[in-house]
């Protein structure tokens, strides 16, 4: 929810990218804008059904959260995608595929312990991030059909730098590793894990051809296309790692999102 309500950022990330892809009036008319002002309702609704569901349980310190919303829209966005159009929209299709499995999990867990409405509410935001991720996926699959070379070199540029989380600048006024335990915990119960970030980039591999790639490389593309295709395994390889050092070493943290209750990594 704290990274669905960061929302005024990803919105200005997508107006600074160059290429005349931005709603550069606010109010434009181009197919980017008003693609970019509807994505931007579309998640902002996402925030606001999943906010509203945790004020009503009465279960969550809403004055923690509400922090760590104004400090994270206040910091920003990670300057990596360089206001590249490339480099945002791959960025971009990875994030939407991340967040369509993590909703999706979440739902699986909230049927399992009975909650059937939380387990509607983040089906139904699972279901729109599926949309979401398939236009960025058919952007990205377009670029590579008529600039395939750039399109490869980006793809290994992005993953070289790591897509980081939206919200891994997160801070709640105390604790300054709290994405860090996040994700840990995120983890450990399967919502999203190393494994998860493994298969997207397989499923993007896949779903843009990068290993049939032949004309039109160039020596630099080649390499890009090596890098990109071999990474898979070793994501993998090193996500049974970090499983194995978190089972040997677990540590319990506490949260104040939730009242400072003690949660287990």
């Amino acid at each position: 929810m704290v990274t669905e309500e960061a929302l005024p950022t990803y919105q200005t990330m997508l107006n600074t990218l160059d290429g005349g892809v931005r709603d550069e009036t606010g109010a434009s008319d181009s197919s980017w804008a008003v693609w970019t002002r509807a994505w931007t309702a579309e998640e902002n609704r996402h925030g606001d059904l999943m906010n509203k569901y945790l004020y009503l349980t009465g279960r969550v310190d809403m004055r923690q959260i509400e922090k760590t919303i104004q400090y994270l829209i206040g910091s920003g966005m990670d300057p990596r995608t360089e206001n590249n159009p490339y480099l945002g929209f791959i960025y971009t299709s990875f994030q939407e595929r991340a967040t369509f499995i993590s909703h999706g999990n979440t739902a699986r867990h909230a049927k399992a312990y009975g909650d059937a409405k939380l387990a509607q509410i983040c089906g139904t935001i699972a279901a729109d991030e599926k949309r979401h991720e398939s236009a960025y996926c058919r952007i990205v699959g377009k670029l590579f059909e008529v600039d395939p070379d750039y399109a490869v070199r980006a793809f290994a540029d992005m993953m070289r730098k790591k897509v980081a989380m939206p919200a891994h600048l997160m801070y709640d006024g105390a604790e300054d590793r709290l994405f860090g335990h996040f994700s840990a915990v995120a983890q450990r119960l399967g919502v999203y894990t190393a494994a998860d970030y493994a298969g997207i980039l397989e499923f993007l591999v896949g779903r843009w051809n990068v290993a049939g790639l032949a004309a039109g490389l160039s020596g630099e593309g080649r390499r890009a296309q090596d890098f990109v295709c071999s990474l898979g395994p070793r994501f993998r390889r090193l996500e049974e790692k970090a499983q194995a050092t978190a089972k040997r070493a677990p540590a319990i943290v506490p949260f104040s999102w939730i009242h400072g209750r003690q949660v287990q990594l």
